[in-house]
């Protein structure tokens, strides 16, 4: 098995990817560059299934709290009801890390390819962008681009910046695993603010904050001044005491086509980008290497190639916890 964290890796992995799957060899990686995961399936999906080769993207808090808690949630309605869930919603209750220099530098590396190529920009704003050739289109729209108060959540709601990889990963799994919840299962997440004006007003400033990041970096003058004076640069994150003192904390709402509700919440011990997404994509690497795994190969999603295996590691070593709540 190959680990690598060498981003952004539309820069530097391609050529890892191509070796990995001519020598049959499993891959694993923290990428969550939706244009460029797209160039590998399209270049490498058939040749991976042909030599045996695990390609496995996403493997840190991009995407495998979502993915694979897709996985768990879905499993409990099947144990508990006999039927999967048709929709599910994640929401991010509470997060405590700091910024990654490399997540900020493939952010960047990827507005300046939307802004080169029309055809990077059509994919990222697809919801079905990683879906298989020909099944790239389905009941789910853009991903939420303002504060909604929300029903499912019970409260007011932002934008999350990861939702353009992580609902893109889900609906791959979903896809390569031949639409066991139904064509029209939908998918979606969104950040928590609380209620009432505050609420309100919480994910005014979010939606804010992320829209002027996105305008700051896309714009080189701007991007020159944010990058010397204000943004992590690749290889900084986090201290050791910071990373200790990091968690996440995400909560599931799954629905029945008879209006059943299903809750579920997944936590992590450590600094999202740096403390737990470390035991995730070494977790991950372990059970590429060791674990019993479902059949197949080509350029997979972390549900699809590990599935139950790596929802065990990850409990049993990783510090997440996935489980049912009232």
């Amino acid at each position: 098995v190959v680990l690598t964290t060498v981003g952004p890796y539309a820069l530097y992995g391609s050529r890892l990817v191509a070796a990995c799957v001519d020598a049959g060899t499993a891959y694993c990686d923290l990428a969550g560059e939706v244009q460029w995961i797209r160039r590998m399936i399209d270049k490498h999906h058939e040749r991976a299934q042909e030599t045996g080769a695990r390609i496995v993207h996403c493997c840190g808090f991009d995407s495998i709290p979502m993915d694979v808690g897709v996985l768990f949630l879905q499993q409990e309605a099947k144990r508990r009801y006999d039927r999967y869930c048709t929709e599910i919603a994640l929401f991010v209750k509470a997060t405590r890390g700091a910024a990654s220099g490399g997540t900020l530098a493939s952010m960047i590396n990827i507005i300046r390819e939307a802004r080169q190529d029309r055809e990077v920009l059509r994919i990222l704003a697809n919801p079905y962008a990683l879906n298989p050739t020909g099944e790239r289109d389905g009941p789910d729209g853009r991903d939420q681009r303002k504060v909604v108060r929300d029903p499912d959540a019970g409260c007011w709601t932002a934008p999350f910046v990861m939702a353009g990889v992580n609902t893109r990963v889900v609906r791959r799994s979903h896809a390569l695993a031949g639409y066991p919840y139904g064509r029209e299962f939908r998918y979606r997440e969104a950040v928590m603010t609380g209620k009432g004006i505050g609420g309100w007003v919480k994910g005014s400033l979010m939606t804010a904050a992320l829209g002027g990041l996105v305008l700051g970096i896309s714009w080189a003058p701007t991007r020159r001044v944010l990058q010397r004076f204000f943004l992590a640069k690749p290889g900084e994150g986090p201290g050791p005491a910071a990373r200790e003192a990091g968690f996440f904390n995400l909560m599931q709402v799954g629905k029945l086509a008879d209006g059943t509700v299903l809750r579920s919440r997944i936590t992590g011990d450590r600094d999202p980008g740096y403390g737990s997404t470390s035991k995730m994509l070494a977790e991950s690497a372990v059970c590429l290497a060791m674990d019993d795994l479902p059949a197949g190969a080509g350029v997979l999603t972390p549900a699809a190639a590990m599935g139950e295996a790596l929802l065990r590691r990850l409990r049993d070593n990783a510090g997440l916890s996935f489980e049912i709540i009232d």
